[in-house]
């Protein structure tokens, strides 16, 4: 492994015991009820009601975020199952969830709730888009806090959603 990727990934793991030996106690319900936003019952739900809603505005955010979900997701698995990092190794108890595979990079969770917020965000307009954009945020983040993903898989999960809608956006979508 090179001395840069040596690197990162050093500082990858010490952001993570950094953020889960500090997590403040009170958020770990709040947590573990937002991470499930990333799911893909959730992510899939939102894009088929969006798709099967019959508004021609919402149909079109639909496919936008379809796409944006599905290319995105893509290339999650095609690097979760060529890099194989393995999940974080955390003191006892230190890992609030159960992990949903045995890979880390890039988080899924990460991608699939803001190619979601990405794909919707011109049907809610700047407001709600921004907010919609945040709830993906901390979806990404709740994954770092409950020590099943390291940072540099959240942001990772985040490059490939926006990777996903920028290639949907110039194919028309």
């Amino acid at each position: 492994m090179s001395g840069l990727l040596l690197y990162i990934r050093d500082r990858d793991e010490r952001m993570l015991l950094y953020l889960v030996t500090r997590r403040p106690a009170p958020l770990v319900t709040l947590m573990r009820a937002v991470t499930h936003l990333g799911d893909a019952a959730v992510t899939i739900g939102l894009v088929l009601v969006m798709l099967l809603s019959g508004v021609a505005d919402i149909v079109s955010a639909g496919w936008l975020a379809a796409f944006t979900l599905v290319s995105s997701h893509a290339l999650v698995q095609l690097l979760k199952r060529t890099i194989a990092r393995p999940r974080p190794e955390l003191p006892v108890g230190a890992a609030l969830a159960a992990a949903p595979d045995q890979f880390s990079f890039p988080s899924g969770h990460s991608a699939s709730s803001l190619s979601v917020a990405l794909g919707a965000g011109g049907l809610l307009g700047d407001p709600l888009a921004g907010a919609a954009i945040v709830v993906a945020a901390v979806v990404g983040l709740s994954r770092c806090y409950l020590g099943v993903h390291y940072p540099g898989d959240v942001v990772s999960g985040w490059v490939l959603a926006l990777t996903g809608f920028l290639l949907a956006r110039l194919l028309g979508f």
